[in-house]
């Protein structure tokens, strides 16, 4: 019996592992890494594209959405506040993402948070600050929150059928999949979010000049918006320095930079400059840092002492300052080096339709027209639908009020209840539906007070209902609509604007505050990273170099003093610095040792210098040994604020051979180790937006073969071009024949 019973064990065993078996558990099996990253990284990167960091044209990210729908589901629009805990504990039902991230969701909706224009949610408690790090916001358990006001302009049709409800994750609740907003909301508060590959920034515009453009854009979907819609503005307040250009770009294009300024007042009796508004982009704790950094380095000899005195009343930040100091004149130097003057990166990325689109601020509120029109043409059939259905009714009640007593005489001599609707629908020629609401009429209703007003229903019901039909049938009254509604959020809401237009001023930079002369001078660059400036005047008068004796020079420029310049070094770091920050020199002396000068890392020297003005116009290309190469616009390092040193300036992902700046397309040849000579056009290589991109393929290379020199092209160098040209790329090149001239290289593996 043992033995029977062990048998039977190990096919019982057998037979169970048969069931369980995972297709290639524990097998190592070859296969792509791209295969891996289309099935496991694309549904991810779609997933918190479409919901989570990209904003729907309602104006709302799906967290967002849920937590403002849950609040309304709770009876929070007109309720009282309830604490901000049972608040999250309701919107998990719908956001399962854990309660630390729905709380700071809705704090950042809140009016105590002060990031909105138009808050959505009524706070209460200690709910942090959008412009500072340090003002953070109280546990859930210690706040309070319900629906702000205008919340009723988000939610008035959704029980109406306005927008399409689905299964939350568990498929227990419904929930919308967008709100039926009566006011581009999208447009009237900020919103900002990463995905991976793209990302919004959005900025908030006041809400009367808003709902203004949006009724010209009603009446002319072509309509220019600049008259009606200034331009943006921000809770935070502060200054916006106009320029036309970049609000152009931004209303055609949904991209461009918005430069804004602190606001401030001059307290003459206690010397002091207090700052009471400030850019949107930045906070206190950062502006305060910056500015102690300059007063540390000797740039602001007038300050005397820098403080954060935000209260209860608000934001402050006071500067003291030393006697005779024109306040106007160093707040001016502060915009220039610090964060006091910022610049808003708008991106108007928006979901439509389930798509990410990056949209001017007219396609944007057209697509929001276009969304308002079905959602009201959704509400009046709802309500068409509801007024049949009562009309229905009420068609039945006016047949039988003909002869009331011939209804009761059916329903008396019926033996079977059961039986008194079928009756009712004989008798008076009426469908199942009315029969029904006949048999539960009352009979205290059966008086001529109650007919007679029922008659009055029925009349009002078909004018409803004709006036419902000729609004489906013209698109026009559909707009008038949306149009009456607008005004009467511009009514009802509608707030000056908080953020000051200045039209003319002063672009005041640190260069100029120095008053930088301008002069021609001729630059020297060398190979172990020593610089020298050189004016014409020394240089007529020099004979030879003075260099290491393993040192060569592999640049010489001729420019001028106020330029710029850009030390790329082996690190793949980019370190800024003017002209005009060396000293002049003579060719016989060794020079300035550029990673000294420049305060570099141990170890890291610069490879190849750059020379650009303020425009940064051109570009920068790189070639790797393993046959890459990647263009960069020289615009990509410019940076607002003067930082020294830029990170990840080029890609690491291969040996850099050269470095090239072009100030316009040129002819490049490519050697390998091999001696196969690539001839270029740079005009062929795109252009990349993210600095250490890893490049393009530009030659292809053999098992242990790689990119060894990188040269202007010298007319007449190639007898027949042609064979070093190639129609696409990555191409092999070609080897030198007896009658080229370009001299032969060697390479040692």
């Amino acid at each position: 019996m043992a033995k029977k019973s062990k048998k039977s064990d190990k096919k019982y065993t057998r037979e169970l592992d048969d069931k369980t078996h995972i297709s290639l558990a524990g097998e190592v099996v070859d296969k792509q890494i791209t295969d891996t990253i289309e099935e496991n990284f694309m549904p991810y990167a779609m997933s918190i594209i479409l919901s989570r960091a990209i904003p729907a044209i309602d104006g709302f990210k799906p967290s967002q959405r849920k937590i403002l729908y849950t609040m309304y589901k709770m009876g929070l629009l007109n309720g009282a506040r309830t604490k901000s805990t049972n608040i999250v504990g309701e919107v998990m039902k719908l956001n399962p993402h854990g309660d630390a991230a729905i709380y700071d969701a809705m704090v950042r909706l809140s009016r105590g948070y002060e990031a909105l224009l138009h808050p959505y949610v009524d706070s209460k408690g200690s709910f942090g600050k959008a412009y500072s790090r340090n003002i953070v916001c109280a546990a859930s358990r210690y706040t309070e929150a319900k629906l702000d006001k205008i919340c009723a302009e988000l939610f008035g049709d959704i029980d109406k059928d306005a927008v399409d409800m689905v299964d939350n994750y568990d498929n227990t609740k419904k929930e919308p999949t967008l709100l039926p907003v009566t006011f581009p909301s999208i447009l009237v508060n900020p919103n900002v979010g990463i995905a991976a590959g793209m990302a919004s920034s959005i900025c908030s515009f006041n809400l009367e000049e808003i709902c203004r453009a949006t009724i010209e854009l009603l009446k002319n979907p072509k309509a220019e918006l600049y008259d009606v819609l200034p331009a943006p503005d921000f809770s935070g307040g502060g200054i916006l320095l106009y320029d036309r250009a970049a609000i152009e770009e931004i209303y055609k294009t949904g991209r461009g930079r918005i430069k804004l300024r602190a606001k401030y007042i001059y307290d003459k009796e206690n010397n002091c400059i207090e700052i009471t508004e400030i850019p949107a982009t930045t906070s206190i704790e950062e502006i305060i840092n910056k500015v102690i950094e300059k007063v540390k380095d000797g740039r602001f000899k007038e300050i005397n002492d820098i403080r954060d005195e935000t209260d209860i009343k608000g934001l402050k930040i006071a500067i003291d300052v030393k006697r005779g100091t024109d306040p106007d004149k160093l707040m001016q130097k502060l915009y220039a080096a610090t964060p006091l003057e910022a610049a808003f990166n708008a991106n108007f990325n928006i979901l439509v339709n389930g798509y990410p689109r990056v949209m001017g601020v007219n396609e944007i509120l057209n697509e929001w027209i276009a969304f308002r029109m079905n959602c009201v043409t959704r509400r009046i059939r709802f309500d068409m639908k509801r007024a049949q259905e009562r009309l229905h009714l009420y068609q039945a009640l006016e047949r039988i009020s003909l002869d009331i007593d011939k209804a009761i005489r059916i329903i008396k001599e019926t033996e079977e209840e059961s039986e008194v609707v079928p009756n009712l629908m004989i008798g008076f020629r009426i469908d199942k539906v009315q029969a029904e609401y006949v048999s539960e009429i009352k009979l205290r209703h059966l008086n001529r007070e109650f007919l007679l007003k029922r008659q009055k229903d029925i009349g009002a019901l078909e004018e409803f209902i004709a006036k419902s039909e000729a609004d489906l049938a013209d698109p026009k009254r559909i707009k008038q609509i949306i149009r009456y509604e607008l005004n009467e959020i511009i009514k009802k809401y509608a707030n000056p604007r908080k953020t000051e237009i200045i039209y003319s001023y002063e672009s005041f930079t640190e260069t100029e505050a120095e008053e930088v002369p301008d002069y021609p001078v001729t630059l020297f660059f060398t190979k172990e990273g020593y610089f020298k400036k050189v004016t014409p005047q020394s240089l007529r008068m020099s004979n030879a170099h003075k260099l290491k004796e393993t040192d060569e020079i592999i640049e010489t420029i001729e420019t001028t003093n106020a330029k710029e310049l850009l030390f790329f070094t082996n690190r793949c770091q980019c370190y800024k610095a003017s002209v005009s920050a060396f000293d002049d020199t003579k060719i016989s002396v060794l020079g300035d040792y550029v990673a000294a000068k420049l305060e570099m890392e141990e170890g890291e020297v610069p490879v190849y210098m750059a020379v650009t003005d303020s425009s940064y116009a051109g570009s920068m290309i790189f070639f790797y040994e393993n046959g890459k190469a990647s263009k960069i616009d020289l615009a990509a390092y410019k940076t607002v604020t003067k930082r020294k040193k830029l990170i990840k300036a080029y890609s690491d992902s291969s040996p850099l051979v050269a470095a090239i700046q072009l100030p316009e397309e040129k002819e490049l040849v490519v050697i390998s180790s091999a001696g196969r000579y690539l001839l270029i056009n740079t005009a062929v290589i795109n252009t990349k937006t993210t600095k250490d991109a890893a490049g393009v393929n530009i030659m292809t290379l053999k098992k242990g073969q790689k990119v060894f020199r990188v040269r202007e092209y010298r007319e007449g160098e190639f007898a027949k071009v042609y064979r070093f040209k190639a129609k696409n790329l990555p191409a092999a090149g070609a080897s030198l024949s007896a009658e080229d001239s370009a001299e032969q290289i060697t390479f040692d593996s």
